[in-house]
């Protein structure tokens, strides 16, 4: 070893040269709440319990979202359509509570490809906002269930405004 190899002058000026080439590259970094990324095709974000065309619910409550979650993010308790509720629920089964965990929640879409009826999707354009609180990120029926379409509104996402 030479004396310069021993007092690690090459190593040195081979460190602070990628450093000098990191320094004047273009920055990565944006500016998120203003600007964000575009998501690919493939992103799964925020879930959604779909309606049908008659703005009833399609969640039936069969339970088979709940059995196929990885991460058992999935709770629900199913009741009995009463006389009179034919115009909210599809069935004669409902969920009367539907909660997915957030934080346990892994976005696989597994929930999507079981469920039968179609009724719950994770949307490719919506990601969580920030919460401060735990309980915030048990997301219930309030959340979860798409809004109801006006007479007449086609079935789009673009037309669903969703309250998070």
């Amino acid at each position: 070893m030479t004396v310069a190899e021993k007092m690690y002058l090459p190593a040195i000026f081979n460190g602070l040269s990628i450093t000098m080439r990191h320094f004047f590259k273009k920055k990565s970094t944006i500016q998120y709440p203003e600007q964000t990324r575009p998501y690919g095709r493939e992103f799964r974000g925020l879930h959604v319990l779909r309606r049908d065309e008659q703005n009833r619910e399609r969640c039936t409550a069969c339970g088979l979202c709940a059995v196929a979650c990885p991460a058992e993010a999935i709770t629900m308790v199913a009741g009995e359509r009463k006389k009179g509720e034919e115009h909210l629920y599809r069935e004669e089964k409902y969920a009367v509570t539907y909660e997915i965990n957030m934080l346990r929640c892994i976005f696989c879409g597994l929930c999507e490809e079981a469920c039968p009826k179609e009724a719950i999707f994770l949307q490719n354009d919506r990601t969580a906002p920030p919460r401060y609180e735990r309980d915030e990120f048990i997301y219930g029926k309030d959340r979860l269930v798409e809004p109801r379409r006006a007479e007449g509104e086609k079935d789009t996402k673009a037309n669903i405004k969703y309250r998070y």
